[in-house]
């Protein structure tokens, strides 16, 4: 049995079923998770949520903030952004289905055998391992609870950008939220930045969320996605960033978990 993690797919099926097959992917004794944003933005997201959906007993993923988007797309009843290319799951006679497999998986799983972390961001400087686990836990199940609609609709913010133990529920899953699906940078304090988007080096004033000296220390790994810019490079032992930026052109990174061998898909997208 062999566990493998697999960055973004975001739409882009033709790499994920060439690199299953690189891999000799096998549903009965595998198991794959997934760092999150399945969907938007590459040619054929509804592919990519079927595919994983055929083999759920498999898969696990960690939502991203694209995954969440649609969500609450969803849950709202609006319209998606035509460039996220998200129509035909809206179209699909199979969307109910679809949606509830990917509102039932989490934000971020530990992984004991593996010492390893595994969400779509990472983890913020302002947690402890445990903390962070603690609420991610809790976030679920604000999101899939029977206040979900509630969640969704309050969870496009962008503060607090710190965290404190006194903020309110929803702040508290505002935050939960942002720094799993959406944190690059933070300042010296640990605080979010959720705008800059480019290369540490294009960045100085602000530090990534894995180099702030209350990370430094770190006694797991942590396999994350979402900063394509990194193109797969920290520079640090422990943490496996497999955002290669498939849907911009680069490649689609897979992982396995126990050699921490990489097997990489060229992008067949054109940019």
């Amino acid at each position: 049995m062999a566990k493998y993690a697999i960055g973004d797919l975001q739409g882009c099926y033709q790499e994920f079923d060439a690199l299953l097959q690189r891999i000799d992917f096998n549903p009965s004794k595998d198991h794959l998770y997934c760092v999150g944003d399945i969907v938007a933005r590459g040619p054929d997201s509804l592919s990519c949520l079927r595919r994983l959906h055929s083999m759920a007993h498999a898969v696990t993923i960690t939502l991203g903030n694209h995954d969440l988007h649609l969500l609450a797309t969803a849950h709202l009843n609006k319209h998606p952004n035509p460039k996220d290319r998200l129509g035909p799951i809206f179209a699909a006679q199979d969307k109910e289905q679809l949606l509830q497999f990917l509102q039932q998986q989490p934000l971020a799983v530990w992984l004991e055998k593996h010492n390893t972390l595994i969400s779509h961001a990472g983890l913020s400087p302002q947690w402890s391992l445990k903390q962070g686990l603690k609420w991610a836990k809790k976030a679920q199940k604000c999101y899939q609870g029977e206040d979900a609609h509630y969640y969704f609709a309050n969870m496009y913010q962008n503060t607090p950008a710190l965290w404190h133990e006194s903020d309110s529920e929803m702040d508290k899953f505002i935050y939960t939220i942002n720094s799993f699906t959406r944190m690059r940078f933070v300042d010296a304090q640990g605080k979010l930045n959720l705008k800059e988007k480019g290369t540490p080096s294009e960045c100085t004033t602000l530090q990534p969320w894995f180099t702030h000296p209350l990370r430094a220390n770190d006694d797991f790994d942590i396999v994350f996605g979402h900063w394509a810019a990194l193109e797969g490079q920290t520079g640090r032992k422990r943490l496996y960033a497999l955002d290669t930026g498939c849907v911009w052109g680069g490649a689609m990174t897979c992982m396995n978990l126990k050699t921490k061998n990489k097997v990489l898909e060229p992008s067949r997208i054109t940019t």
